[in-house]
């Protein structure tokens, strides 16, 4: 259960210089055998009638409320999935008290053994990246996602000590189009200009599984384009959002993947989080199994039996 204290940890946790991101998240796929990550959007009023704070205008007591959901849901998934994705929106929207209470989540899934990544989808240059990037390390995230779109100068940064970052590539929401479909001079689109920059600046962290601790955010419902961005990415690993609740399915995520298992993180969160409870069940199981479908749904594609 979750800690009641308001504050944040006074303890940073970042990862030693010996650590590389692209290599554990490998690990952690083939420990568990599902290259699935569930990504943690607490929203207060779909959250089970038992934590719901009586007022919906108490941040703090949303805070506490999004905090033990949060944790729950780690302790149902952590041996079924290789990652958990945090929303910082969904914690911060509550001001400090939100934001202490991510701090926790975060440790918390670090303990567990899980994959982090923090989905805080950061943009920024010099000495702003570079704190951007402290706060996620000194949180305990392995990773982050970020904006490449100011260049080097906002993705590096955010690699220091190890740690990775998912830049945003070809995204699952349909007005993306407007802006990442468009075509340059060169013929191509803004979204594969983006994953070339991608591609070379991740060539410089490529770990012994032949990652790079620089991954791409890829929607699962652009499936008509997966296939060129990883053929233009083939050592980044893709953070793949869409999948589930937004409408991507099995035969969208599979050309994801680099080989078998390798070379993708599918993410769901909706269809993991608030699944339907059977009489005589308790909400932690019906998240566990749903967790474990999800899991089931994505080895099928990575061992070809959904081929």
């Amino acid at each position: 259960m979750a800690s009641n204290s308001q504050s944040a940890p006074n303890t940073q946790q970042c990862p030693s210089p010996a650590f590389h991101a692209g290599d554990f998240l490998v690990a952690r796929v083939d420990e568990t055998g599902a290259a699935t990550c569930v990504g943690l959007d607490p929203v207060v009023d779909r959250l089970p009638a038992a934590l719901a704070p009586t007022d919906a205008n108490d941040c703090a007591a949303c805070a506490r409320a999004i905090e033990a959901f949060s944790c729950e849901v780690i302790e149902a998934v952590r041996t079924e999935a290789a990652a958990v994705k945090i929303q910082a929106a969904c914690y911060e929207r509550y001001g400090p008290d939100g934001y202490a209470a991510m701090w926790r989540v975060l440790s918390a899934a670090r303990s567990s053994g899980l994959a982090v990544v923090l989905d805080f989808k950061r943009g920024d240059i010099g000495i702003s990246a570079e704190h951007y990037a402290a706060s996620a390390r000194a949180a305990g995230a392995h990773w982050t996602t970020i904006s490449a779109y100011l260049g080097a100068d906002g993705v590096l940064p955010f690699l220091a000590e190890g740690c990775g970052a998912f830049a945003l590539v070809r995204t699952s929401n349909p007005s993306g189009d407007a802006l990442q479909a468009l075509p340059l001079a060169s013929g191509e689109s803004v979204a594969q200009r983006v994953a070339q920059l991608v591609d070379e600046l991740g060539r410089a962290t490529i770990g012994v599984s032949g990652f790079s601790t620089l991954g791409a955010v890829v929607g699962a419902t652009k499936r008509g384009e997966i296939a060129a961005l990883r053929a233009r990415m083939p050592s980044n690993i893709f953070l793949v959002p869409g999948y589930g609740a937004q409408g991507g399915t099995s035969d969208d995520v599979r050309a994801c993947f680099r080989e078998r298992d390798r070379g993708a993180l599918i993410t769901a969160s909706r269809s993991v989080l608030y699944p339907k409870v059977a009489l005589g069940s308790s909400w932690q199981a019906a998240i566990r199994d749903a967790a474990q479908v999800f899991a089931a749904e994505i080895r099928a594609i990575t061992s070809g039996d959904g081929a």
